[in-house]
């Protein structure tokens, strides 16, 4: 049922992955939850998985945020509250990447 709900009212998600930055885990933390995740509120994103890797070549987070259109996520991605939110981030993490995909409700890399 939940599966089938976000479907609908989720259309698109923003898929980003990163490494923290060894010795820069404590400020990254708090940045990501003080500052990044209630910043993607604000722009009207929601939050609907976060991954650490313990293991293997993927990035160590891997996050998705989902946008009830690609229009509406393609605004978020060029405002400038975005850009300083991202500019922040890259000061704790490494191999920043991010693509646009659509949302099944499912884990997807």
């Amino acid at each position: 049922m939940m599966r089938a709900q976000q479907r609908r009212d989720f259309v698109v998600k923003l898929l980003m992955g990163w490494n923290i930055i060894p010795g820069r885990e404590g400020d990254y933390f708090d940045y990501v939850v003080e500052v990044f995740q209630p910043g993607l509120e604000e722009l009207g994103l929601k939050t609907t998985d976060v991954w650490y890797t313990a293991y293997g070549d993927l990035p160590q987070i891997v996050t998705g945020a989902v946008s009830s259109d690609l229009a509406s996520l393609q605004e978020v991605l060029r405002s400038t509250r975005w850009h300083d939110l991202k500019e922040e981030l890259l000061q704790f993490v490494t191999g920043y990447r991010q693509k646009v995909i659509p949302a099944n409700g499912e884990y997807q890399l």
